[in-house]
């Protein structure tokens, strides 16, 4: 994922075609790969986990590279999927969590996803004057004041009845048996877009590879990283084996190798490091917005990601890419 600065002259609008790559390479960018080709298999797997959530991944992505356009934002930049991607999170993020059925859901996503261009140049400028990218903050901001709110309004919020609750100490098994095993591997990637389905997963990690092998590579290092590091700290099996405790450290572990830090042994320790750290950051996140309905998202791997690469500037055996 390029530096998201500069300006660029290019004009604002675009042939169909060239915006449909830009749109597919948004929803690759969830992942950093600025691939279209990329863009069609996630796509793929999103619809392949439900019709509706393809619709509204597509929608998010649609809504937030057209408004980008719209505003004059560089051209480059929207062009490499870096003002799309958000979107697509968060369309399918409303469409998980508020209901794919509801016209509600369907509004919020339109203006959600406008607002996340706006929300994602304003980190921009901010994180910029750390050199620091800004992930998937904005689409965890919109998303999570989003679904904190929705109970409280009765026109978005079709549940019986509110999300929060108080954290509560786990329980239940935590040995994985071997199909819980390989199913949370590929759920790892399939969590990134909420999706649990292992088959989903294992879509996304095609698409990743088709874009990237170093990324694939990494992608695997941080699930089996959260993995494990889920099954020795007694993580509950059920979540683990559906992806819920690796997807942040399938990320970090991308973000921290060969995206964002340069290639080598000493950046494959530290993503590992990361991934880890983003793991125990996922299970204390869960804790922490439970009270009030809260979801944890992608807000680990930010956090992580963010400190990380920061750091990488005061660490000789280090350089950014």
């Amino acid at each position: 994922m390029p530096q998201e600065v500069g300006t660029s002259s290019a004009p604002a609008e675009s042939r169909p075609a060239r915006f449909l790559l830009e749109v597919l390479r948004g929803i690759a960018q969830v992942d950093f790969m600025p691939s279209a080709l990329c863009g069609a298999v996630f796509l793929a797997a999103l619809f392949a986990s439900g019709w509706r959530y393809g619709l509204y991944g597509l929608l998010g992505a649609a809504v937030a590279t057209a408004t980008a356009h719209a505003l004059g934002i560089d051209h480059a930049l929207v062009g490499a999927g870096l003002r799309g991607f958000n979107g697509c999170l968060i369309g399918t993020g409303f469409a998980v969590f508020l209901g794919p059925a509801h016209l509600s859901t369907f509004l919020l996503t339109l203006f959600g996803s406008s607002l996340v261009v706006v929300v994602t140049s304003a980190l921009a400028i901010m994180l910029g004057t750390w050199n620091v990218p800004t992930f998937t903050m904005p689409f965890c901001l919109v998303t999570s004041v989003m679904t904190v709110g929705a109970p409280g309004l009765e026109k978005a919020w079709h549940g019986a009845h509110g999300l929060a609750a108080l954290p509560v100490p786990a329980s239940g098994a935590t040995a994985l048996s071997w199909q819980q095993t390989w199913h949370a591997f590929f759920g790892n990637f399939g969590q990134i877009f909420f999706m649990p389905q292992w088959y989903v997963g294992l879509m996304f990690l095609v698409g990743i590879a088709l874009a990237n092998r170093l990324a694939a590579a990494m992608a695997c290092l941080g699930s089996v990283t959260g993995l494990v590091v889920a099954v020795l700290l007694g993580s509950p099996a059920e979540g683990v084996s559906q992806g819920l405790m690796g997807y942040n450290a399938v990320l970090v572990a991308m973000a921290l190798c060969g995206v964002f830090v340069a290639p080598s042994a000493w950046s494959v320790a530290y993503a590992i490091g990361g991934a880890g750290a983003a793991t125990v950051l996922t299970s204390a996140f869960d804790s922490f917005v439970g009270p009030f309905g809260g979801r944890t998202f992608t807000w680990p791997f930010v956090l992580t990601a963010v400190l990380f690469v920061a750091a990488v500037p005061s660490i000789p055996r280090l350089r950014r890419t």
